[in-house]
């Protein structure tokens, strides 16, 4: 069992990461500050960034090392400030903040929980859009019939096995026909692995997610970069282009919406559709017929 400390450890680990990074990423010009003479590392120095804070260098070398507990929010604000952090970025120091405080009572492991048949209902009722509820690791927990049909590569990949359910994660880092199947496979792993970075700092004692990090990260060089660039992603949607082996090519909108169905563990409700009257949609339309004939194929009774 991991303790406490172990997890502080980590933490203090993912913060010092994180910051190094984005001050790294920062040009004196981008700050207004002028430049002059050669300098040794890239990016801005630590004291440059404490005085933009409003700071002093001791107390931001320290924070930079980790020491984020008990900080307070206006300090948070002014580093995300100087370090011109986006949105989710500064939503991903905040995570990253609050859970370094110390906490009297450890904290409650998320359990996985069934989704309610009125979502189960909710997903059947899109019958011209893919539409499907993955939990926070990036699992698909549950499916309509042309979500099923639009994902069938990854449903029936090696890295879906009986008792694991299809997750994004696997299949894009272990499976290399995810590479055939995503037009923008670079993107679609950006995209993932910023999702889970997120996800880990909002929830760093989450045992699955530690344990799915740590596979990717021993199997895939591909991962590894990445997680190690330290990229977050909160808010995410736009168009996803799949090269479907029965549908052919397919250029798809899809937005991931909040689904709150339980206290304990986080999921979205995302949908993909395809634009009106263009071939895409045509396509779409294709496989969920295709889909629908399969489906009444696998209940008609045998002779």
């Amino acid at each position: 069992m991991e303790s406490r400390s172990d997890n502080r450890s980590d933490n203090r680990s993912d913060i010092r990461d994180f910051l190094a990074r984005r001050r790294a990423q920062l040009t004196p010009e981008q700050v207004g500050l002028p430049t002059s003479g050669r300098r040794r590392v890239p990016g801005l120095r630590r004291e440059e960034v404490a005085v933009l804070a409003g700071v002093s260098t001791e107390w931001y070398t320290r924070l930079e090392k980790g020491h984020i507990s008990g900080v307070s929010e206006d300090v948070l604000e002014a580093v995300a400030r100087t370090l011109q952090l986006s949105e989710d970025e500064r939503t991903y120091l905040f995570d990253l903040a609050k859970a370094a405080r110390p906490s009297p009572a450890t904290r409650r492991r998320r359990k996985a929980v069934d989704v309610p048949p009125r979502v189960q209902w909710l997903l059947d009722s899109m019958t011209l859009s893919a539409a499907f509820v993955s939990n926070s690791r990036l699992d698909i927990v549950a499916t309509n019939a042309l979500a099923r049909a639009l994902f069938a590569p990854m449903f029936d990949s090696q890295t879906t096995g009986e008792r694991s359910r299809p997750n994004f994660a696997r299949y894009y880092f272990l499976d290399d026909a995810s590479h055939d199947f995503v037009e923008d496979w670079d993107r679609a792993a950006d995209t993932t692995v910023a999702l889970l970075r997120a996800e880990a700092g909002r929830y760093p004692n989450d045992k699955a997610l530690r344990e799915l990090v740590g596979e990717l990260s021993t199997v895939s060089t591909e991962f590894r970069t990445r997680w190690a660039a330290h990229n977050v992603r909160i808010h995410h949607g736009g168009v996803k282009r799949f090269h479907h082996p029965d549908a052919g090519p397919l250029e798809l909108t899809y937005q991931p919406l909040d689904l709150p169905i339980s206290a304990h563990e986080a999921h979205s409700l995302t949908i993909y559709t395809a634009e009106p009257g263009t071939p895409d949609e045509d396509r779409l339309k294709l496989l969920a017929s295709w889909r629908a004939t399969r489906s009444t194929d696998d209940i008609r009774p045998r002779p």
